[in-house]
Formats: structure tokens, sequence, C-alpha cells
């Protein structure tokens, strides 16, 4: 009777959630809500729940994408205030649409990510302002044709490229405004967990590819080919998701089209 999809926010603590426990969460809040949830058929039927291209554990988001089937038409407002109530503080409901033809991940071609960097201290090379490291290393790693990385996936190693899947890369500092990027909406006040503490910040705008490469493949890939020395992890937190044009941009995918 009705698809709705769903945008929601992994905030705080609950950027270390995996993808599983954010299903159990959603389920539950789903039966707790009432919703009229749409079952599969067969001998074990399921909620008729899909998911597209979760963010990696660990990381946060603020573009995370969920479609439900319901039986039953609800106004999209109603489901996301139920949801929202019903989730764990940090697992944040942000809007609710009407699903449009195609599936869920049709428009998820790319994702924009901001990924924050702390000075450390002690008298190491790691140690200090990572600004200008960063930028150096930019500058070294955009001048490769390729750039590989292994990583396991589902128990094998799998080698790709992820200057291939990278779009574009740009150094800031924390008081600089963010490169301008259509669709993506700014990080909410309080994304950081330890405000004040950012002195450099890498924005990425990545392609998705099978197997995805991740922002950590890219830090790899920084530290292997361009020399990058930071070794403090950064806070990851995806920006936006959606379909790229040729400029490099990012544009919502539960936008109407024009």
């Amino acid at each position: 009777m009705q698809r709705l999809r769903l945008q929601y926010a992994k905030r705080g603590r609950m950027r270390f959630s995996s993808t599983r426990d954010f299903q159990r969460a959603l389920e539950r809040a789903v039966r707790r809500s009432g919703l009229p949830v749409a079952f599969s058929s067969g001998f074990h039927p399921h909620p008729r729940i899909s998911y597209a291209n979760a963010a990696p554990t660990g990381t946060a988001s603020e573009a995370e994408y969920v479609e439900i089937a319901l039986v039953e038409r609800v106004d999209p407002q109603a489901v996301r205030d139920a949801l929202d109530t019903a989730l764990p503080h940090g697992l944040d409901v942000i809007r609710v649409v009407e699903a449009g033809p195609g599936s869920l991940a049709d428009p998820l071609e790319a994702s924009v990510w901001r990924v924050e960097f702390r000075a450390t201290d002690g008298d190491g090379p790691e140690a200090g302002e990572p600004l200008e490291r960063l930028r150096a290393a930019r500058a070294e790693f955009l001048g490769l044709d390729a750039a590989e990385v292994t990583r396991t996936v589902k128990g094998k190693p799998r080698t790709f490229d992820t200057r291939g899947a990278l779009v574009r890369l740009d150094v800031t500092g924390p008081a600089a405004p963010e490169p301008d990027s259509a669709g993506a909406p700014t990080a909410p006040d309080g994304a950081s967990t330890r405000p004040g503490a950012t002195c450099a910040i890498l924005h990425m705008v990545v392609r998705h590819t099978t197997p995805a490469v991740r922002p950590d493949d890219i830090l790899t890939a920084l530290r292997t080919y361009a020399g990058l020395d930071l070794v403090a992890t950064p806070l990851v937190t995806r920006l936006a998701q959606g379909r790229l044009t040729a400029d490099a941009t990012v544009v919502d995918p539960l936008a109407a089209p024009e």
C-alpha cells in the first residue's frame, strides 16, 4: 500500500553501533510504534524493511537511508515522530518521505565524508599541528594515477584502487568554511565528541564502488603512498549520500525530481 524512505543519523556513541544493531533497534521501534508494517511471505516472515549502503561501524553519519513497506497509508511526519521517539538517543530520524520509483540504492552513487583530526601531545613526528602535513599528503595523493590498498572483505583479502574512487579531496582548518557541496547538509552542532580539539579537517567525496572504498581505506592510502604520519584516530562523519554530478557534488536522494 505504501513505501516510505527514512533518512536517519548515527550520532555520539551510537556511531559504534553496527548495521545489525540498528536493524534490531528499528524493528523494535516499529513494533513499539504500532506501524502497520508489511511482512514477507513464507515460513519465516520478516518486516519488509530495506537497507542500503550503511556507514562502517565507528563512523558517525547524517545520511543513512532505510525503506519501509506498510500495508496501510500513514502520514510520513507521524511515522518520523513515532520512530524518532522509539529509537535510542543518537539514532535520530531526520525525515520520512514517500518512496519514488526504483530501488532505495539507485540514487546512492557517492558519499560526502568529513574527517576531523586533532593535535597530539609529545615530541614525535606525529605530534602537534597536522594541517600542513595533511595538505602536503593531499597534493601528493592527488598526483597519483592509482593507490591500491588491501582489506579483508567477507573473510577474503581484496585489493582495490582508492584513488579511482576518490572524486574530491579538500583540507581545511576548523574555522574555515566547508567546501560547497550541493545537497550535503551541514554537520550538526555537537557532531564532534571533543569540541575545541579539532585542528584539521579532510573533506572527501567518494564514489560508491564494489567493494566499497571507505574513509579508513583512503587514510591507509594516504599513509602508504603520501607519507601521512598522523597516528591519532580521527572522527569520521558521513554528511551526505546521493547522486554524483559532473561537478563532484552530491544530490539529495530524497528530493523531489525537478
